[in-house]
């Protein structure tokens, strides 16, 4: 057997689409482009995903996993400066700072923070406080009483 006379296989694929050689090939002039817009340009593409200005699929689509900011602790935060808003109380708490329209009613746990100065000295009881705020009250001659941390459900053993 010789390489003239060895079959051609059946199926060996369909020759590519020659562009741009004259009417006659029938892929002439715009070479299957189609008349004007972005896609008959040299050199477009679009990212994946684009649907021609609509939303697209990707985003709108519900997101879903996990998220850490469900979790997170939200503090409603007072600075030392505003605690001279307070009327005069023996111990300033959360009722004290509401009334003084600090913090919203509806706030669970409050953090002092150290921006601002402190006159006179004063009593707080909050949830949390910053280092320079501590610095600040105790500086003042005040006092800082601290909520104890809501105790966690203990856990069924079966």
């Amino acid at each position: 057997m010789r390489l003239n006379n060895i079959p051609a296989n059946k199926d060996t694929g369909k020759n590519r689409k020659r562009l741009g050689r004259g009417r006659g090939s029938g892929h002439g002039k715009t070479s299957g482009r189609g008349h004007k817009g972005q896609k008959s340009r040299a050199g477009s593409s679009q990212r994946p995903g684009f649907e021609s200005g609509h939303v697209p699929l990707y985003r709108r689509l519900p997101r879903r996993g996990f998220n850490n900011f469900n979790f997170h602790t939200q503090y409603a935060v007072v600075n030392v400066g505003d605690l001279s808003r307070v009327e005069e109380t023996e111990v300033i708490d959360k009722e004290a700072l509401v009334k003084a329209g600090l913090v919203r009613k509806n706030a669970k746990l409050i953090k002092i923070l150290g921006w601002g100065e402190l006159e006179s000295p004063v009593k707080i009881r909050a949830d949390k406080f910053s280092t320079t705020a501590a610095e600040k009250i105790k500086a003042a001659g005040g006092e800082i009483l601290e909520n104890a941390p809501a105790a966690e459900p203990i856990a069924k053993e079966s």
